[in-house]
């Protein structure tokens, strides 16, 4: 009982790890001059589909475990668009 909790902390505390990656290369991104209206357009509309995923995945009986999931696979998808 105790290693799907430790698995969901780990999976949660990484979601945390790569959303300040994504964060903090979309504002350095910004305060040099490089971002554009198109990736401020797809920051927000990501946010709002990812946000419905996750509620259509709970409302249908999903787990925590599984919306944390979807989530970094968004994120890292981000960090690594934003790093080319």
């Amino acid at each position: 009982m105790l290693l799907p909790w430790m698995k969901l902390a780990t999976d949660t505390t990484m979601l945390a790890f790569e959303a300040q990656t994504v964060i903090w290369t979309r504002m350095s991104q910004a305060a040099m001059g490089q971002g554009s209206p198109a990736e401020n357009l797809l920051m927000v509309t990501e946010k709002i589909t990812a946000f419905t995923e996750a509620a259509a995945v709970l409302a249908a009986g999903g787990s925590a475990h599984k919306i944390v999931k979807g989530y970094r696979r968004k994120v890292r998808a981000n960090a690594k668009r934003l790093q080319r």
